[in-house]
């Protein structure tokens, strides 16, 4: 499985993901129990998906580690995939992956950079150049205060 075939509330999950990132762990109480939450950034050839981590699994992993999760679970949040193990599923370190580590030191690609920019400015000055249509409405010219009952 693929990290671009999921789909939202999708169930039992099977897939080796790269993690390239991991964010700060948050503190959290419910119903009387306090726990640790924390997302990660992972992502494999065909993609890049959140990965939410709970508690002992946020110190498990660190960038660039290789990771399979079995049996785990697609949630959606604000239009946003979100992979996570559930409480049935289970997360384990395979190995390391090198191209994530490559990722996550490399800098920045100046001349791609230079590309973009040099597009978007193009982009942006033909939009500007580029004369108002007039917008196409049905109403006639005058407000609705300019008339008048009688």
């Amino acid at each position: 499985m693929a990290i671009k075939d999921l789909k939202a509330r999708q169930g039992n999950v099977e897939l080796v993901i790269d993690i390239v990132d991991v964010g700060q762990p948050r503190e959290f109480e419910k119903f009387g129990k306090s726990g640790r939450v924390a997302n990660a950034i992972a992502k494999d050839e065909s993609g890049d998906i959140k990965l939410t981590l709970w508690n002992d699994d946020i110190d498990k992993i660190k960038p660039g580690d290789r990771v399979k999760i079995s049996n785990g679970y697609v949630s959606e949040w604000q239009g946003e995939l979100q992979l996570g193990t559930g409480k049935f599923g289970k997360l384990e370190i395979i190995g390391e992956s090198e191209k994530a580590k490559e990722e996550m030191t490399k800098g920045p690609d100046e001349k791609e950079d230079k590309e973009i920019y040099k597009e978007s400015e193009k982009r942006l000055k033909e939009i500007e150049e580029k004369p108002e249509e007039p917008e196409s409405d049905s109403s006639s010219d005058f407000e609705e205060e300019d008339v008048k009952d009688e």
